[in-house]
């Protein structure tokens, strides 16, 4: 039991070193001595637990989505919605990518052209925001005309942009420039965007005073 302990103590302080020079250096910049060296362990520890980069990069991808899984399982029973809770899911996702290296270095990976087996994380969260986008049609609660995969290229590209400008300066992504996303893009998607925008900013505003900052449990 001690040793399992130790054992998954260690793979969360690798994973967790992993994100943070992921998310600063980029993948093709980053090495194995260099994350062991931040993780506090040997290079035989991190060869134990991870046998190349690529699988650590995976597993903080992985980390990443299961934040975010969480994040929308937490906020589904109190959403009236799909496009609901779609608009508080993503304004809270990109608050986690100023604020959670993991999911910051997760968006940063799926993107990363120097990898080539990447878009995991992104691939299932440009998913999941087309499942909701449908999910809104077939409610009736999209504008006529939306294409829900048009509509989530722009939602999918928003984050990935924020998640770029936020490597560069972290007062890039704030609750006000993400409440000016959705105030241009929500009247365009709604049926009747009044029906959801004053319910989603204040909902998020009311959790941005309550939520706590830090680094994803992986």
């Amino acid at each position: 039991m001690v040793k399992q302990l130790r054992a998954a103590r260690t793979r969360q302080a690798l994973v967790l070193a992993a994100a943070e020079i992921f998310a600063t250096d980029g993948y093709a910049l980053s090495s194995l001595p260099a994350i062991s060296r931040r993780a506090g362990v040997s290079a035989g520890a991190l060869h134990f637990h991870f046998p190349s980069k690529e699988a650590l990069a995976i597993e903080v991808e992985s980390a990443a989505r299961r934040a975010v899984e969480q994040l929308v399982a937490d906020r589904r029973p109190s959403t009236a919605s799909a496009l609901h809770l779609l608009v508080t899911v993503t304004r809270e996702v990109l608050a986690a990518v100023a604020a959670d290296v993991v999911v910051r270095a997760g968006f940063k990976l799926s993107v990363d052209p120097s990898r080539k087996n990447g878009m995991g994380f992104g691939c299932w969260w440009r998913g999941w925001v087309c499942e909701e986008l449908l999910r809104a049609q077939r409610a009736g609660e999209l504008a006529d005309g939306v294409s829900p995969d048009r509509a989530a290229a722009v939602i999918v590209a928003a984050t990935v942009g924020f998640e770029v400008l936020g490597t560069e300066d972290r007062d890039r992504i704030t609750p006000r420039h993400v409440e000016q996303f959705w105030s241009l893009v929500l009247p365009q998607l709604a049926a009747r965007s009044d029906q959801f925008a004053g319910v989603a900013l204040s909902d998020a505003r009311s959790r941005a005073k309550s939520a706590p900052t830090g680094r994803s449990p992986v």
